[in-house]
């Protein structure tokens, strides 16, 4: 784990998206394709609204999200909403989204559909994490109902996941395909996070969900 401390949120996310952009661009080089895994909420905005200019040959790169709330893209609290308002836009709008919600009930209804998406843009390039004060990332949270399945060596690509702190029904991406990522890089802003992710350092993934992709995670924090 590497941890790199910013004075102000904007020179973080100026250079967390200068590293990103740069790391894709090795990957490019490197292979056919390359995909960046990104996460929902407000905070990595930013990040998307520089990376979405940068010249990059986006064609070639597959984006998707680490986890999605099950709710129709057009819901306030969608994260794929908030993707393609900030990051599928200008030049990055040439990238392929792979989707992790479909028209279904519920997220099992169409498990096995989103996961073949999802695997042949494995593994990720480029993962990007942020971390609740619970410990939890993507929808890996402290208590959920298929944790245990998710953190286990075999566990599948893509998991249904219910949590007493997530109002709505999540799916997420197993500890398996995160540890695979290529790059890593966590996102944490503010004391309460630093001290959570501390802690997370001492603990079982089991209590704390973003100890199992720590060992080779580029750390970004700022107050």
């Amino acid at each position: 784990m590497n941890f790199h401390e910013y004075p102000d949120r904007e020179m973080m996310m100026i250079d967390l998206a200068n590293q990103i952009a740069g790391e894709l661009g090795e990957a490019l080089r490197a292979g056919d394709r390359a995909s960046l895994c990104v996460p929902g909420g407000t905070t990595p905005g930013p990040v998307f609204d520089v990376l979405s200019d940068v010249a990059l040959d986006w064609g070639r790169v597959d984006v998707l999200l680490n986890d999605e709330r099950w709710v129709p893209e057009d819901h306030e609290r969608s994260n794929t909403r908030l993707l393609r308002q900030r990051l599928l836009v200008n030049r990055a709008a040439a990238a392929n989204y792979v989707p992790l919600f479909a028209p279904t009930d519920t997220p099992e209804e169409s498990m096995d559909l989103l996961a073949k998406g999802i695997e042949p843009v494995l593994p990720l390039s480029v993962l990007i994490l942020g971390m609740g004060a619970d410990m939890h990332t993507a929808s890996l949270f402290p208590g959920a109902d298929k944790l245990a399945e998710a953190m286990a060596e075999d566990a599948p690509v893509l998991l249904p996941m219910r949590a007493p702190g997530a109002p709505e029904p999540r799916i997420t991406l197993s500890a398996r395909v995160l540890q695979g990522a290529l790059k890593t890089h966590i996102v944490i802003i503010g004391a309460e996070k630093r001290a959570a992710l501390e802690k997370a350092r001492t603990l079982d993934p089991m209590e704390a969900p973003v100890a199992a992709v720590l060992d080779n995670a580029e750390i970004h924090w700022t107050e």
